[in-house]
């Protein structure tokens, strides 16, 4: 399929998913197929976990109260279809799948034996009801010479602040991935930014989280986007509550209690995205679950997904009352050799495979800002403690595994502080005697408000590595790899979001390769 069959698909997509949540049958229906009183389908599609010969497709089945009293118990059977075509006309496979209430009704299907780098249609049946189709893609073989990668990268869409327009933008695109790294729903509420409203109070049960997800699911842009591309997901802090750091929160809620918690939200994660692996049942609360991963995407890149909440150590230095991050001027805690944003195992894990990697680019994607943001004050240094600026000991292992294995080509890709940002990396922040290891990308949010311009300035003032940094706009980042380089476009939307449907170029940057830096373009 060209470019121009491709936009004319997603914008045929867009519209399909925001006006017909399901579909009429195709086929005609036998005396065993179920008659639903209400569509199922109502929360799309989705893909993701993509290998060079498999892609995960995911589901979720809404049933209605009046369908529930039909049903011989709570299960639900169905098949789905894999196609080579968006006419649904070359069937490459076909499966069966099974679901009950114990999942929420979702469904993960892992689909293999697929071709390597190959655009796919899939779909899903239950009865008399057909899913919207989604279009995925699996990556190109780990050996194959590839021109090109195109990633949108997006993170922080709380879904009072703004309408999601940013994703109707991603869902006309002609991308490989959307990388999201953080911040899918939100826990919490804040009258002051309202602009539509949550249902139901701060989800603190599985049932509230499954309640939450199926309200974000239900929005027309964030489904079009999920059908007309495969994700690959990193999560942040809300997803399960505000500046939690491995077993601890900033209530300082009993261990047993938070992890009980997070095991239902971690559930209700998987529930409601297309990834591999669930939580892990050996763990206390099945409250723990891999996230973190390593794609190939040919020779030309390694893209690792970082998981910065669920192994780090708390936030240094606390307030005596909250815990969570907190603005320090003075705290001995920051310099611990041994605290990590990352945990041992996965730094070991990163550090290996960075040494091992042949491919042109090594992008890192993860959930927050690794620049210092400091802000310069007469009695010191200002730093908040809940970003790699609270892990600096952690922030120089990486940035030395990076240089001590002289890699070329590396990039950083994050979100969470809801500003875009072009800079460098190097051992000693802001030092230009420190010579630059890396570059730095990091988008703003989809909808989430952003800083004062005041507070903005300051961190700006203090730290010149930053060489572009915006919070007031919302919208994602459109990145570009080949041979040559990468191009970086910041496409944006004033806040709040929604108020014009159109995203502009905020500002546009390119990486040479082999030459460490964003470059203006």
């Amino acid at each position: 399929m060209d470019r121009r069959q491709f936009h004319r698909w997603a914008r045929a997509a867009a519209w399909s998913l925001a006006l017909a949540p399901w579909q009429e049958p195709t086929w005609a229906q036998t005396a065993s197929e179920r008659n639903w009183k209400t569509a199922p389908f109502q929360l799309g599609v989705a893909s993701g976990s993509v290998r060079h010969d498999s892609v995960v497709i995911w589901t979720r089945l809404l049933v209605s109260d009046e369908d529930r009293q039909a049903l011989a118990g709570d299960g639900l059977s169905g098949r789905y279809e894999i196609y080579a075509d968006e006419s649904l006309r070359r069937l490459v496979q076909r499966g069966e799948w099974r679901t009950d209430a114990t999942r929420a009704h979702s469904v993960h299907v892992a689909v293999s034996g697929l071709l390597p780098a190959r655009s796919y249609w899939y779909r899903f049946v239950c009865g008399d009801a057909i899913s919207p189709v989604g279009r995925t893609q699996t990556a190109p073989s780990s050996d194959a010479e590839v021109a090109r990668l195109r990633l949108a990268l997006a993170s922080c869409q709380h879904f009072e602040h703004g309408q999601y327009v940013a994703h109707r933008d991603m869902a006309r695109q002609d991308l490989d991935l959307v990388v999201f790294v953080g911040d899918y729903i939100y826990e919490n509420s804040n009258p002051r930014n309202r602009v539509r409203s949550h249902r139901g109070p701060e989800p603190k049960t599985l049932t509230e989280y499954r309640d939450h997800y199926a309200q974000y699911k239900s929005d027309p842009d964030l489904q079009a986007s999920h059908a007309a591309h495969p994700w690959l997901l990193m999560w942040d802090d809300h997803e399960v509550v505000n500046d939690y750091a491995n077993q601890t929160d900033p209530a300082r809620t009993d261990p047993a209690v938070f992890l009980a918690r997070r095991a239902a939200a971690y559930r209700a994660y998987f529930e409601h995205q297309p990834v591999r692996l669930g939580p892990d049942p050996a763990s206390p609360y099945a409250a723990s679950m891999r996230l973190h991963s390593r794609l190939h995407w040919g020779r030309l890149a390694d893209l690792w997904t970082l998981d910065c909440r669920q192994y780090r150590d708390p936030q240094a230095c606390p307030d005596p009352v909250r815990g969570g991050g907190r603005v320090v001027l003075q705290c001995a805690e920051l310099s611990q050799p041994q605290r990590s944003m990352l945990g041992a195992d996965q730094e070991q894990w990163l550090y290996a495979g960075l040494q091992r990697s042949q491919r042109q680019w090594k992008l890192l994607a993860q959930s927050t800002i690794i620049s210092s943001t400091r802000i310069d004050s007469p009695l010191g240094k200002i730093t908040y403690t809940d970003g790699w600026d609270g892990y600096p000991m952690a922030r120089r292992r990486l940035i030395d595994a990076i240089g001590e294995a002289r890699l070329n080509d590396v990039v950083t890709l994050g979100g969470d502080v809801h500003m875009n940002v072009a800079s460098v990396l190097r051992p000693e922040p802001n030092d230009t005697h420190s010579a630059p290891v890396a570059s730095e990308f990091v988008t703003t949010s989809i909808s989430s408000r952003g800083m004062a311009d005041s507070l903005l300035s300051a961190i700006k003032g203090s730290n010149p590595d930053l060489m572009h940094a915006r919070s007031d706009e919302r919208g994602y980042t459109l990145l570009d790899f080949n041979a040559k380089q990468a191009t970086v476009e910041f496409r944006n939307t004033p806040h709040s979001a929604g108020t014009s449907d159109l995203l502009k170029v905020q500002a546009r940057f390119a990486v040479e390769s082999g030459r460490v830096g964003p470059q203006a373009a």
